[in-house]
């Protein structure tokens, strides 16, 4: 069996390329590059393309002989979606509806979709569970609800089968090494930390440290990738059981403040984390923690790295290596 993993050459989409291959299927990757790294794709065929084209995705379809799609591909940077917004939602929804309609096509009627917390917007409760109000504060959290929308219909005309995952915040590394966090630019606290540490890069900010949380800082719900593409082979696996439509949280249940991310990056290293406090970002809530009861209950889904000081080491060991 083929699965195709749109963005598989990403952070997240590799580690569940690995895991789709141990699972004895074959991870046909389709990327177009662009944030994604070639050296990421060692699991299967990396098929260089982009969404954008539908002949693409048609040929990948029939050629291949996929039978399964997980869908990565996706810009993801919040603060761009707000001074780019027709990029994000060209992006992430019309060439999105480019692939949903060749799976339609080609009688491919199974989709694991990367969606986001983002698509709640601010908390009115926390922990959040799926029937948390979906608000979205930003274009990047609008276009992944709007994603979640067309599976939903194409499920009731079409019959397509999906699960929408909402990630709280993907974190570490491949726990054997082979895989990591490479983005540029990087915005993500703990390879921030990290190369904070390590002497790479400057003072660490720590954006506000008013907030009505224990130490004043904001408080996340990191959850390990290794987990993350756990969730997506259960998911697959799932459609036949549910109806053919799930939406899950994925996270721990369990928030991190930054300083805590500071002091265990500082433990695991054996080194100290230069800081400097700056003014709050706009629109960062105090806290964002899943509920992801429904995960465990529907998939059996159980993170197997829920310790901040797991997550921080694998993702340090990775950082180490590249150095």
């Amino acid at each position: 069996m083929s699965v195709l993993i749109v963005g598989g050459a990403g952070y997240i989409g590799s580690q569940t390329a690995k895991h789709v291959a141990r699972a004895g299927k074959t991870p046909v990757v389709l990327d177009n590059l662009v944030y994604g790294h070639r050296w990421a794709a060692k699991w299967g065929p990396l098929l260089e393309g982009d969404l954008a084209d539908p002949v693409v995705i048609d040929r990948v379809l029939k050629e291949q002989n996929v039978t399964e799609v997980i869908h990565f591909a996706a810009y993801a940077y919040v603060g761009e979606s707000v001074q780019k917004p027709q990029k994000y939602f060209r992006n992430n929804v019309v060439n999105t509806l480019n692939l949903l309609d060749a799976m339609v096509e080609n009688g491919v009627r199974d989709i694991v979709f990367s969606s986001t917390c983002a698509t709640y917007g601010e908390p009115v409760r926390v922990p959040m569970d799926e029937a948390h109000p979906q608000l979205p504060v930003n274009p990047y959290g609008e276009s992944k609800l709007m994603v979640e929308r067309i599976l939903h219909a194409y499920h009731q005309a079409y019959g397509l089968r999906y699960a929408a995952l909402r990630y709280f915040n993907a974190a570490g590394a491949d726990p054997e090494g082979e895989l990591g966090e490479d983005h540029e630019p990087e915005t993500h606290l703990i390879p921030l930390a990290i190369r904070a540490a390590l002497g790479k890069s400057g003072p660490l900010s720590v954006f506000g440290t008013d907030y009505p949380t224990p130490d004043g800082t904001c408080i996340r719900d990191y959850i390990h990738v290794a987990d993350l593409a756990d969730a997506h082979l259960l998911a697959l696996a799932a459609l036949d059981q549910h109806g053919g439509e799930l939406r899950l949280n994925l996270g721990t249940g369990q928030g991190q403040s930054v300083r805590q991310v500071i002091a265990a990056v500082e433990k695991v290293s054996g080194r100290p984390v230069k800081v400097r406090e700056v003014e709050r970002r706009p629109g960062d809530p105090p806290a964002l923690v899943a509920d992801a009861r429904k995960a465990h209950q529907v998939l059996g889904w159980k993170p197997r790295y829920p310790a901040l000081e797991s997550i921080v080491e694998h993702a340090l060991r990775w950082h180490v290596q590249r150095q």
